[in-house]
């Protein structure tokens, strides 16, 4: 069922019909050759445009192009970065449009009072080009990235509790979560270069010229919308992230709690008789700090025993599996979270 406390706490060309008279025929294989040609050229302008790379070089046409169901490329990362960087996440940055950049559209068109669509319309473009700060930002990658250090994961709790650390599995893992992306995104933005290689120079999606957050009153948990928001002491929200919210088997709790703590690189103690899907023989088992830890970075103690919001091992999952009655973020968005609130912020969970 909910999750065990941690220890620390206690995503055709129509082929024209050939002619017997040779003037026609020569004439239509011109027209042929001249539109495959055309067609061609097209692709090849379309693609060079909307690859990732061009985030910050799109015309001004490209730039208005609505971002909704099937966009991607581009524009989409673009889309993606300015919305974190507003904080309304969209979750694991892919540059592909999915029900996490929905959310996070339709949240940041409640703030400044646009129609509700989903949608970036020219209306919204116009608000999120406010800022005006690059999308795309060069990095260094240092010493301690190319050290890690990294490790396979392995599957299971007993497994896991014997490791020192649950650290990252690769240089791409971490410099994903770093900057807020899906280590597939990193490798379209730096084709052949070695995430591991200290001094290697990587284009990165530019999530730190945001602000930071400001303190919240309230935090408020939609299982319907899949979303965590944060809101102010008038009851504004004033930030927003996907999230996972319990399952069939767990739901949601819904009601009114309370912040009891937030705690750093929890440690994880795992009870099976707390899970209806625990296998059998499986035992209890002391799981280490860090990334990779089920309960990611942070976990945020709530006033209901055994539930709290956290950080997750799978950022590309949230909003897209269950949970065992917990709320999952990724774990930059639980660490922004966590610095946010404190004890005694309300919280109130509904469906």
């Amino acid at each position: 069922m909910q999750c065990s406390m941690p220890l620390a706490a206690k995503i055709r060309l129509d082929h024209p019909i050939a002619s017997e008279r040779a003037c026609l025929r020569h004439f239509l294989v011109l027209n042929v050759v001249l539109s495959l040609s055309l067609a061609a050229a097209a692709a090849h302008v379309t693609a060079a445009s909307w690859a990732p790379l061009a985030a910050d070089s799109l015309t001004a046409a490209q730039r208005a192009v609505p971002v909704g169901p099937n966009s991607h490329g581009a524009n989409v990362l673009r889309a993606e970065v300015l919305l974190d960087r507003a904080h309304f996440s969209p979750g694991e940055i892919d540059g592909t449009y999915g029900g996490n950049v929905r959310q996070a559209i339709r949240g940041f068109q409640k703030l400044t009072q646009l129609p509700v669509t989903g949608v970036i319309d020219r209306a919204t473009w116009a608000a999120l080009d406010t800022d005006a700060a690059p999308v795309l930002a060069s990095y260094t990658v240092s010493a301690a990235d190319a050290a890690g250090p990294y490790k396979p994961v392995p599957a299971s709790m007993a497994a896991k509790a014997k490791l020192g650390a649950l650290s990252y599995a690769n240089a791409a893992e971490a410099l994903g979560e770093k900057f807020h992306c899906s280590p597939a995104l990193l490798h379209s933005l730096n084709p052949g270069k070695a995430f591991d290689h200290a001094g290697v120079q990587l284009v990165v999606p530019n999530v730190g010229a945001g602000h930071p957050l400001p303190k919240a009153a309230k935090i408020l948990v939609s299982s319907v919308d899949g979303t965590l928001t944060l809101l102010d002491a008038t009851g504004t929200p004033f930030a927003q992230f996907p999230a996972s919210t319990g399952s069939t088997h767990d739901p949601l709790p819904v009601g009114r709690w309370q912040v009891l703590g937030v705690v750093s690189r929890p440690v994880y103690q795992y009870n099976p008789h707390l899970f209806w899907d625990a296998k059998a023989g499986d035992a209890r088992a002391t799981v280490p700090a860090g990334p990779n830890n089920p309960v990611g970075l942070v976990w945020i103690q709530l006033s209901k025993e055994h539930y709290g919001i956290h950080g997750t091992p799978e950022p590309a999952n949230i909003g897209k599996t269950q949970s065992h009655g917990c709320i999952r973020l990724t774990n930059w968005d639980v660490l922004a979270v966590g610095q946010a609130v404190g004890r005694g912020v309300a919280v109130l969970l509904q469906q």
